[in-house]
């Protein structure tokens, strides 16, 4: 990911969420070192996602692939370079937070390996109040 996407990453983000990012935490995530991946398609940016590494841990921050790319992979891809970086990195545990509500992400992350550890109690904002998050937890030396 480059500064020059991130007006395209933050039209995908407003499109596919209700209470998207700003286009600056996009850009405070590229300045503070994140790992920040931008799957592309051509010259077309189809997803992305953003990985906090720190202290053998990783944090997925962010997956997102456009609505009208979905169900073509796209999000195993970008979680499987994610998974890669943090290898790479010799991360021994990746942590997540996803809104029981999103069930094809929950499906990707538990054919990655991911296990439900925990629940944020009305972790997101919602149309109608809060929603809670679950929390998932992938040991990297186990998946592999």
């Amino acid at each position: 990911m480059e500064h020059d996407d991130l007006a395209t990453i933050s039209d995908i983000e407003r499109r596919s969420y209700d209470f998207p990012w700003s286009h600056g935490v996009f850009r405070d995530c590229l300045l503070a070192g994140y790992n920040c991946i931008a799957l592309e398609r051509g010259n077309e940016v189809v997803g992305y996602g953003i990985l906090s590494v720190a202290a053998g841990e990783a944090h997925i921050l962010n997956l997102c692939v456009d609505p009208v790319f979905r169900s073509l992979g796209y999000g195993a891809r970008i979680l499987d370079e994610m998974l890669s970086r943090a290898r790479y990195a010799e991360v021994k545990q990746v942590f997540l937070e996803v809104r029981p509500s999103n069930v094809n992400a929950i499906t990707l992350y538990r054919k990655r390996g991911f296990h439900r550890i925990a629940k944020r109690p009305a972790y997101y904002q919602a149309r109608e109040g809060r929603e809670d998050a679950e929390v998932f937890s992938l040991k990297l030396e186990d998946a592999d």
